[in-house]
């Protein structure tokens, strides 16, 4: 049976490009598809998770589903951090693992597996302590604060567990294995869902025609949704680590091999994690900042805007899958020193993500209505909700030059530039003209800003891939590092 890392058609065409074998247009093109298709899949199955706790949970009503909108930001908060400390070791895997150096991406990839597990530990705790305040903090209701709070606690207590599941798989998608943690992510999605159905509702019993089928529920609500999403991220991170360390042809452990932390290793996680970690506190901020924007205008504002939100997400989620390819490719052909083909590769990134987001920006345009009412029946929640999508689907194609752009920076490990870029983008624009809007306009306003802004991010990125600062830094690094 083929190993998920073996040399097969979609991973061959990368390691014969970082080997110098040259490549055609077609090639390059079917390369980029082929480790872009599994990783999208995968970031897609993450955004169905959220998909299937707003849709589930929004059944029992609109303070629930206000509830968990309500720290939604503060969620992607520790899943942005989670990111950043993965990435500071996955980008230099991928670049060891380029540049043929399989030993040294070894040693990173178990440098990163246990520094990233301690900083889990520390934000799990640090979550939990905040929990119970946070709901008042980001201005709730009394009604949907309990809510918001078991939420956010069940959340942190399983936040290990997430970085596990993220670092692990960055690692192994570092290596060109797309597909992999792809299916096992689609298989949480599974898993998720079949825990929600029991830790959410109370049990029922189903008229069968040999019979009654009595099926368990624990009716927990909201914490239920939290639960089941920990334990479905739980499992699948265990199978993940189990294959990293035994089965992965690239990167598995050898025993004659013991981890050593290397302080060049360790400063060229931080250069580029720092910069991650500060744009996804400031952004979060920011995304917290919305949510005290939109809160006032109401719950049904309120919950219009997280149904929204995770509706949209299905949307650019593609472009991500994109971005999170095009880092591992980046990387590995840049480490190879193959700068002018990762300049190349990278713009062709960007443009195979802003077609797919254009049509994903289409379909959620059109299909907005029917979107937000698979996650609420609420007549006014889904009229509201299906304005603002229709607003911002406009921009999908400028949000994934910024999207994928990032990813292609980040193989190179330029992160603060295109941190700045976001941070500047969002608190400049975004925000002062929602404020401003917001009471005029209501939560229609407050996407026109936030399309407005993704607009200008996007140019933003565009102008920087197609000079050539971020990829000649590499260079002129790597000439500098080279033996003598």
């Amino acid at each position: 049976m083929m190993s998920p890392d073996s040399p097969s058609a979609r991973v061959s065409l990368l390691t014969r490009l970082t080997r110098g074998e040259p490549l055609s247009f077609g090639q390059q093109l079917k390369m980029l598809v082929f480790l872009s298709v599994p990783a999208v899949l995968a970031q897609i199955s993450s955004t169905v998770m959220q998909y299937i706790d707003a849709a589930m949970v929004g059944h029992l009503g609109a303070g629930e589903a206000a509830s968990i909108g309500l720290v939604a930001s503060s969620t992607w908060l520790f899943y942005g951090l989670s990111m950043a400390a993965g990435a500071g070791f996955s980008v230099q895997t991928a670049q060891k693992i380029g540049a043929g150096a399989l030993r040294e991406a070894r040693n990173i990839a178990g440098q990163g597996l246990r520094l990233t597990f301690v900083f889990s530990i520390i934000m799990g705790a640090l979550g939990a302590l905040i929990s119970p305040f946070l709901p008042e903090l980001l201005g709730g209701s009394p009604e949907i604060n309990v809510n918001a709070a078991w939420y956010f606690l069940i959340f942190a207590l399983f936040f290990p567990a997430v970085q596990l599941n993220g670092t692990v798989t960055g690692m192994i998608q570092s290596a060109g294995n797309m597909a992999f943690p792809s299916f096992l992510h689609v298989v949480m999605c599974v898993l998720d869902v079949v825990f929600n159905a029991v830790l959410i509702f109370p049990g029922c019993d189903l008229e069968l025609p040999f019979g009654v089928l009595h099926l368990p529920g624990a009716g927990l609500g909201v914490a239920g949704a939290a639960l089941g999403t920990g334990l479905a991220e739980l499992i699948i991170a265990g199978i993940l680590l189990f294959y990293l360390l035994r089965r992965s042809p690239v990167l598995k452990k050898h025993p004659e091999e013991q981890t050593r932390f290397v302080s060049r290793d360790l400063r060229s996680a931080v250069r580029i994690a720092v910069p991650v970690a500060l744009e996804q506190m400031l952004m979060s901020g920011a995304y917290i900042t919305f949510t005290v924007i939109v809160a006032p205008l109401g719950t049904v504002a309120l919950a219009a805007n997280a149904f929204a939100i995770t509706a949209e997400s299905l949307c650019y989620m593609p472009g991500f899958g994109i971005a999170v390819a095009s880092t591992a490719i980046i990387g590995q052909v840049a480490g190879a020193g193959l700068f002018d083909t990762a300049k190349r590769l990278g713009r062709m990134c960007v443009s195979m993500g802003m077609l797919v987001m254009a049509v994903m920006g289409t379909l959620l345009y059109v299909l907005a209505p029917e979107i937000i009412g698979v996650m609420s029946q609420d007549p006014a929640i889904r009229s509201l909700g299906t304005t603002v999508l229709r607003i911002e689907a406009f921009a999908e194609p400028m949000f994934a030059v910024a999207i994928v752009a990032n990813g292609v920076f980040r193989g190179v490990g330029d992160t603060l530039i295109p941190s700045i870029f976001n941070f500047a983008s969002i608190w400049l624009i975004r925000l002062p003209l929602a404020a401003l809007l917001a009471g005029s306009f209501g939560l229609p306003g407050v996407w026109f800003a936030m399309t407005a802004e993704l607009c200008v991010r996007g140019v933003l990125f565009l102008r920087r891939l197609l000079g050539d600062s971020w990829i000649r830094r590499f260079r002129e690094k790597a000439v500098k590092n080279a033996p003598s």
